[in-house]
């Protein structure tokens, strides 16, 4: 009918389809190898998909509580004391959510009024900038440039105004590989604490770091009352199916999230949630033979890629290595990530569409190298056949 409104609301408009599923759709259309979407080839330990067995066949197949089943909301509580010293309360300070991405979304509609602004770091994770849209926030970024992907101090007190509610944060970082050092994120923190902002921070790649330590702002002096941890099983373990992800935080902000997630999800995954606070008290030995698989996985991937002659930047965590094209012969990765799966059956990200500063962001690709070691290889192979590689 003329006249009619669209019917996705302004401030979504334009943000469509996740650039993830659509270069899926593409390596499914091209039977690609696909090292785009971050899944992993990889399953997770035995023991911990043998518990979600375990739970279903004891009944524990009905609605959780809200905020989470009380065995996965202490195992997260002593997870996080025993790797990094946080102590939160696991019936106050914990809750339980459908994925880190519930977990952000409640987070920023709980605290985030329209016009407040958050600051981020670009290239950011796409949800990040959906999230921002929906609770009708204003996104300020500040540019992780390559190739260290540091960023600016000054850039980051610039990006601060009267209108600053949040800065959110992602280490490990997705898509860089990046993972902030001590004096990255002292500087995080002093300007949280300096302007009276709250934390929000993605750590769900916190146990893939294969260079450097992560350490969590929520750590750091003047922070563990400002700052919402966020973290999930589906990466620790290798279960991004199962969508059993957490946040941490002082009770007026877990008191905030619960209000929002409520109407969100509600609850989620019971059965998953069992395994996985089992998957939690096996302690440190399971992270480290994950790590040690991916980090394997990374030298192979990232050892191909230099050989054919793409710049590799390093990738200290997560599972994805950033790229840049230019010395192979290209210089738009969206034109060349959208022809990748047709032309030589290999599917990979342009990280120009997670970046506000296109011209940063335009010769960049992210590869997974959450795969079999054999697939690794057939991209590789497939990517030699690239006119301008090596």
């Amino acid at each position: 009918m003329p006249g009619r409104r669209p019917h996705l609301i302004a401030r979504l408009q334009g943000l469509g389809t996740t650039i993830f599923s659509e270069m899926t759709a593409l390596a499914v259309q091209h039977d690609a190898v696909n090292l785009g979407q971050g899944y992993p080839d990889i399953e997770g330990p035995a023991e911990i998909r043998d518990a979600a067995i375990d739970a279903i066949r004891e009944g524990r197949n009905q609605y959780a509580p809200g905020s989470g089943v009380p065995a996965l909301r202490h195992a997260i509580a002593e997870h996080q004391h025993r790797r990094y010293g946080l102590r939160f309360d696991a019936d106050d300070e914990i809750t339980v959510t459908a994925g880190a991405t519930e977990a952000l979304a409640a987070t920023i509609l709980a605290v985030c009024e329209v016009g407040d602004e958050v600051v981020t770091f670009e290239p950011y994770y796409d949800s990040y900038a959906a999230n921002i849209a929906m609770a009708g926030a204003v996104r300020r970024t500040v540019a992780l440039r390559p190739p260290d992907f540091r960023f600016d101090p000054v850039e980051l007190d610039r990006a601060i105004s009267a209108r600053t509610r949040m800065v959110l944060l992602n280490t490990p970082h997705n898509p860089t590989g990046k993972v902030f050092d001590a004096a990255e994120l002292a500087r995080i923190a002093a300007v949280c604490v300096d302007h009276d902002l709250l934390a929000v921070t993605d750590e769900v790649y916190e146990h893939l770091v294969f260079d450097g330590v992560h350490v969590p702002l929520a750590s750091l002096d003047g922070m563990r009352d400002r700052t919402v941890t966020i973290s999930s099983a589906g990466k620790s373990f290798s279960f991004t199916g199962w969508k059993v992800g957490w946040a941490c935080a002082p009770p007026p902000l877990t008191r905030a999230l619960r209000t929002t997630k409520q109407f969100l999800s509600f609850t989620n995954g019971t059965p998953f949630q069992y395994a996985v606070a089992h998957g939690l008290s096996l302690g440190e030995p399971v992270f480290d033979e994950l790590t040690a698989r991916y980090r394997a996985r990374r030298d192979q991937l990232c050892a191909g890629l230099r050989a054919l002659g793409f710049d590799v930047y390093p990738t200290s965590g997560t599972y994805f290595a950033t790229a840049d094209i230019r010395p192979v012969g290209f210089d738009d990765g969206m034109a060349f990530c959208q022809h990748l799966p047709g032309r030589v059956g290999v599917a990979a990200v342009p990280e120009v569409v997670l970046y506000d500063d296109k011209r940063v962001g335009a010769p960049l690709v992210r590869f997974a190298f959450c795969k079999s070691e054999t697939l690794i290889d057939e991209a590789l192979a497939r990517l030699a056949k690239l006119p301008g590689t090596s």
